[in-house]
This record gives C-alpha cells, structure tokens and sequence, in this order.
C-alpha cells in the first residue's frame, strides 16, 4: 500500500473513446471504485475524463484500462502540491497573526 501523504495532489486529463451509454457507465463505475481520487467530470462529447486528488498517475489509467477495457490516453498532469504547500504556509501565517492579536487583546 503506498503512503498517501507521499503521494503529490494531481490533476489529470484523459482521453477515454467514450462511444455509448454503456461506456460512460463502465467509465463512471471505474471512477466512483477508486477511493484516491476526489473529483472527477466526465465530458462525453469531448470524450475527456477530468479527475482530481492524491494519486499516481500512472496507476489511476492503467486501473481504468483493466476495468473498462478502454484505450487510456494521458492529455495533461498538472501538479497541485505546490499551491497546496503556499496555502498551508498562508494559513500558517494567518493563525499566527490570529494568536497573537488574541494575546494583545488578553493583555
């Protein structure tokens, strides 16, 4: 089992031939059995599949080739750690500026 807080928050663009309602099915059915991923849009004219969470990538198209038996083509892999890490910084900051009025107030 891998470590989730060693895994990066990734977003991540995919071209999945959705052709019919019963592929979009097998694809949501695949989407909805991982637990990694948060968010996820599908986008049947455009046949993309959008998903968003603390994953590998790699893994989360290879899961969904076993399951839907679908050709799985990666368009786009944005990393979102980074922002997460200037927003944990921000709220850092904030809660210390927040302790420290509350301590001018007490005085």
């Amino acid at each position: 089992m891998v470590d989730l807080m060693s895994v990066k928050h990734f977003c991540m663009v995919m071209r999945i031939n959705i052709d019919c309602n019963g592929c979009y099915r097998k694809v949501k059915r695949a989407l909805l059995d991982m637990p990694d991923l948060e968010i996820h849009l599908l986008e049947k004219n455009q046949t993309r599949v959008i998903v968003c969470g603390r994953f590998i990538p790699q893994d989360v198209a290879i899961n969904i080739r076993k399951k839907t038996n679908r050709r799985v083509e990666i368009l786009n892999i944005q990393d979102l750690s980074e922002s997460d890490d200037e927003i944990e910084d921000q709220k850092t900051v904030t809660n210390n500026w927040t302790l420290l009025s509350n301590q001018k107030c007490l005085a």
